[in-house]
């Protein structure tokens, strides 16, 4: 009885479905396949200023997601540890002349290692205190990078990179650029999925739910919080070498102020507090937030024979947009943009397996 009530539910149903592999399963490679081609369909302002900052964004948040949706810590300083990858990345490029795939994995090292000094705390406090000295974290590293000699010094603290090289890869077109970055991103995506798959992730998300019971149970704290802040960390310190290498070409602090922290934030809330997948549905839908505010307000001021919007407007609005929207998910959809797709890929399954049936009779 138990096994037919089991296989008469429409995801497992649909999963059983004949030459059907699945809606998600064709939605990946949809979209892996829309990554390869975008260079050669899109304009080269929606490349450049939309299609790689999103993708990098999304590592950054991928790293947060870690921290705060696995392990349970939350964490403000993620732009800080961006800004320590970004200038480690140009020094040991551009001055030491390291080859660039070793610059871009000691910003994330040297980013690891401040996270583990940052993450300490998190032995002793949690919640709203954690929060404050992560918080504390952002103004002390940003008011370092301005006070080191090699970064520049001075509020407008900025070192440009030299032309970007990988062997006799010229890095120099936008296409390129997106390439570098896509493949960076694809290949630390893949480790991170396998590793909160992992004995690492169960133990993380044993924290998450109770850091104590899960203590009791053999899981380490000492070890386990470091880790998601050492992860989180480089993960954070590659993305700021990549906003140098494939957007920017320079590292500047006014990059990484606390609005980019509070923004990577919300990408994880809006995408998917505990999703790989969240993380980057959160931080394409909060890129894609001023385009299409700007576009609305736009057309509602057409609409109604006004004026179009001035810019300090649309930016405003864009802060209340932001800041409603992370209430309402916070509120209505704790789980994000991630949640709701799999609710989506599971409502088409449905369909078609109930297409399926239809055609064949409803012969299995």
């Amino acid at each position: 009885m138990a096994n037919e009530i089991a296989d008469s539910t429409p995801v497992v149903a649909a999963r059983r479905a004949p030459h059907y592999p699945g809606t998600r399963v064709v939605a990946f490679v949809l979209l892996a396949a829309f990554a390869v081609v975008a260079p050669f369909v899109l304009t080269e302002y929606w490349i450049k200023a939309i299609a790689i900052p999103t993708i990098i964004f999304g590592l950054s948040a991928f790293g947060l997601n870690l921290v705060t949706g696995y392990a349970g810590l939350i964490s403000m300083g993620q732009a800080a540890f961006m800004a320590l990858g970004a200038f480690t990345a140009v020094i040991a490029y551009g001055r030491f002349g390291l080859p660039l795939p070793l610059a871009i994995m000691l910003s994330g090292a040297v980013a690891a290692l401040v996270g583990v000094i940052v993450g300490t705390p998190s032995l002793r406090i949690k919640g709203l205190y954690l929060m404050v000295a992560t918080l504390a974290s952002q103004f002390i590293i940003i008011w370092a990078l301005q006070r080191v000699p090699w970064t520049g010094s001075g509020s407008f603290a900025t070192l440009n990179a030299p032309p970007v090289r990988i062997a006799g890869w010229d890095v120099s077109t936008p296409t390129d650029k997106y390439f570098l970055v896509l493949a960076v991103v694809a290949l630390m995506t893949f480790f991170g999925y396998n590793l909160v798959r992992s004995r690492v992730g169960r133990a993380w998300m044993a924290l998450r739910e109770h850091d104590v019971a899960a203590s009791v149970m053999g899981v380490s704290m000492l070890q386990y919080k470091l880790m998601a802040f050492l992860v989180s960390s480089f993960y954070a310190g590659v993305a700021g070498a990549l906003v140098v290498f494939g957007h920017t070409g320079a590292a500047s602090v006014q990059e990484y102020e606390l609005d980019v922290s509070i923004k990577i934030l919300g990408m994880i809330i809006v995408g998917g507090l505990g999703s790989v997948l969240g993380s980057y549905l959160g931080a394409a839908f909060i890129m894609l937030l001023p385009i299409l505010l700007a576009i609305l307000m736009q057309k509602a001021a057409a609409a109604i024979g006004g004026t179009p919007a001035a810019v300090d407007t649309l930016a405003n609005a864009e802060h209340v947009v932001f800041g409603a929207l992370v209430l309402y998910f916070l509120i209505k959809e704790p789980k994000g943009l991630a949640e709701l797709w799999h609710r989506l890929a599971a409502w088409v399954d449905s369909k078609v397996y109930s297409f399926n049936g239809a055609q064949t009779g409803g012969k299995k």
